[in-house]
């Protein structure tokens, strides 16, 4: 049959392959999205966010204004400069498991629960800033100062405050509207060498999420723990080699290591998981235990070649930390100054930072010490950073992606970005501008739908705007 057959001549002119006219098609053929498509999505998201909503407290009790609507009322009436800066603002917001509650506090006292569809379902019929008292679940004015809230994650009925103004834990009930605790947890009584009692304030608050501890870092540089089964008091104290507050403290994704940070510049890293490695829970006796790693964050940051050549590097207080949901390695850090970045803990190494302009720019400076403390969130599904501005009325959506790629990232290349801009994939850092400034906020867990608590007492709602596609006919 071979002799039958004509040889084919080779053809010269050389195959040119098509080009790639759907950038997708890998996606579908794979079955997953790649990497730097999620990475190149996230600019996308960004600039879809806006203020859609403004909701500012205005709610009465028995009757009359309560404190933070007092306060607000005050403050409009005098100007902003007459009220001291501490006593009014949402010191705190977070969403239960689901994202059905939002719960949200305030300097001057208040504990509020809103139904967060019924809240987001109002935006399109705002048509003044008027409160409605009908959409929150609710209200309690608990006449002192309120500086943390969190949702317990085994019991979505309970939320706990902390207050750097006291030493005690009261838990609320949302299923019974009382102003009175369900419980209240203590820090134990500490004596000076004169005999009086040493006052220990709370300033931030997290449940473990697989049984019933609860921890809470105080205004001497430790975290206390309570067991819920066994007593009211502390039934452990991981201390520091420092003497100021905790600011924040945040629990890794496995409940096995907690971090803290604060007014010293120092990030300490605690091993609660307890057996022979660890000398958290050897011995019953003992119940203070010192961290197994400090860190200073200047120090690190120095190690920036870049940053170091264009800035004075000196140790500044850490307002916030916060552990990414999305990639657990990262822990976000938020500075007195508006500076924000990531230490991965894997390395304790600061990959990615970002360093607005100083506040005096705009003749907006405010003293450390009358400053509000900003408590930023990470988006709950992607590696966005959301960090209210210290100096201006807006938000900052930091891309604080895993990657060399991410324009925040210490070893981010300008002429990649050039290269990048070419082809229309250049991903950047956005400022969403609001109407009043924010001190802090949080992410829906589910749809990434931000909410924002701030200085004048109001919740900012910053989503993808409402758009009717109906035709007008």
């Amino acid at each position: 049959m071979e002799k039958y057959l004509v040889s084919r001549k080779p053809s010269i002119e050389s195959v040119r392959p098509l080009p790639r006219q759907w950038k997708r098609s890998s996606v579908e053929l794979n079955g997953r999205f790649e990497r730097n498509y999620r990475h190149e999505m996230l600019d996308l998201l960004i600039r879809s966010y806006s203020e859609v909503g403004v909701f500012p407290h205005l709610y009465q009790v028995d009757g009359l204004p309560c404190q933070s609507h007092t306060n607000r009322l005050v403050g409009e009436a005098n100007g902003d400069g007459h009220l001291p800066l501490r006593k009014q603002g949402i010191s705190a917001v977070d969403f239960d498991k689901k994202g059905i509650y939002l719960v949200s506090v305030t300097k001057s006292g208040c504990l509020t629960v809103h139904d967060f569809e019924t809240l987001y379902c109002q935006i399109p019929e705002l048509t003044c800033l008027r409160e409605d008292e009908s959409k929150h679940l609710m209200h309690l004015s608990l006449n002192r100062q309120l500086d943390a809230v969190r949702w317990n994650p085994l019991n979505q009925d309970e939320v706990v405050c902390a207050s750097v103004k006291s030493n005690e834990l009261p838990i609320f009930d949302i299923g019974y509207v009382s102003s009175d605790p369900v419980e209240v947890l203590r820090t134990r009584r500490t004596a000076t060498v004169n005999g009086s009692t040493l006052h220990k304030g709370l300033s931030d608050v997290t449940f473990t999420s697989n049984d019933t501890r609860i921890l809470a870092s105080d205004t001497h540089g430790a975290i206390n723990v309570w067991d819920r089964r066994v007593n009211s008091l502390p039934c452990l104290e991981l201390a520091s080699a420092s003497c100021g507050t905790l600011n924040s403290i945040q629990l890794n994704a496995d409940n096995q290591i907690i971090f803290g940070a604060g007014k010293h510049g120092l990030v300490h890293v605690w091993d609660i998981r307890g057996g022979r490695a660890s000398a958290t829970f050897q011995s019953l006796k003992e119940i203070c235990h010192p961290p197994v790693k400090s860190v200073k964050l200047a120090t690190l940051l120095e190690k920036i070649g870049s940053l170091k050549a264009q800035a004075n590097i000196i140790p500044k207080e850490i307002h916030s930390i916060n552990v990414n949901p999305s990639c657990p390695y990262q822990l976000a850090f938020h500075l007195v100054d508006g500076w924000s970045g990531v230490l991965d803990i894997n390395t304790f190494e600061v990959t990615h930072i970002h360093c607005p302009p100083p506040a005096w720019l705009n003749d907006s400076y405010v003293p450390a010490d009358l400053s509000y403390l900003r408590k930023p969130s990470w988006l709950s599904t992607c590696s966005i950073y959301l960090a209210g501005s210290s100096s201006d009325r807006g938000i900052h959506l930091l891309d604080f992606y895993p990657s060399t790629n991410s324009p925040s990232h210490v070893d981010y290349k300008e002429d990649m970005q050039e290269l990048s801009r070419r082809k229309n994939r250049s991903n950047q850092n956005r400022f969403i501008s609001l109407s009043e400034g924010v001190i802090s906020c949080v992410a829906h867990p589910l749809y990434n739908a931000i909410v924002a608590g701030t200085k004048k007492t109001s919740l900012l709602v910053i989503s993808q705007r409402h758009e009717s596609f109906r035709s007008e006919d």
